[in-house]
């Protein structure tokens, strides 16, 4: 086994994942990991980890549209079956909520995949830098 593979082992999933939620630096958990909404650092600017290496493509996406789905499509059911809104104010109420809650989860899901794979040595995050 290499030491990069040995220093990618010695990294802790579940610490990385929570500064990743929190949209901090997987290494350090000081610095940004996001330089805008979306947009990850090519570096940490506190520690300099290396952050380009990700690949989170449409995994924030899709997980974002699985946990909204999962919770709203209940959850309009039971406000549906229990007071019987008019339409157009279970409309406007739901589609505020799944947005709001969309805009909210999607960044922290990015923060969470990257330190995921920062975490796992993945797509190159093991590598010691030359």
């Amino acid at each position: 086994m290499s030491a990069a593979q040995d220093h990618a082992q010695e990294r802790d999933t579940m610490p990385a994942l929570i500064k990743g939620w929190r949209r901090k630096c997987p290494s350090c958990g000081n610095g940004p990991l996001l330089s805008g909404y979306l947009k990850v650092r090519q570096s940490c600017t506190v520690c300099r980890e290396e952050l380009h290496h990700h690949r989170a493509d449409d995994g924030p996406a899709y997980l974002t549209i699985l946990i909204v789905g999962h919770l709203m499509a209940p959850l309009l059911l039971i406000v549906f079956e229990t007071w019987r809104p008019q339409p157009l104010t279970l409309f406007t109420i739901f589609a505020v909520g799944c947005v709001g809650l969309s805009l909210y989860l999607l960044p922290r899901l990015k923060g969470a995949i990257v330190a995921f794979q920062w975490a796992r040595g993945m797509h190159g995050f093991g590598q010691d830098p030359v």
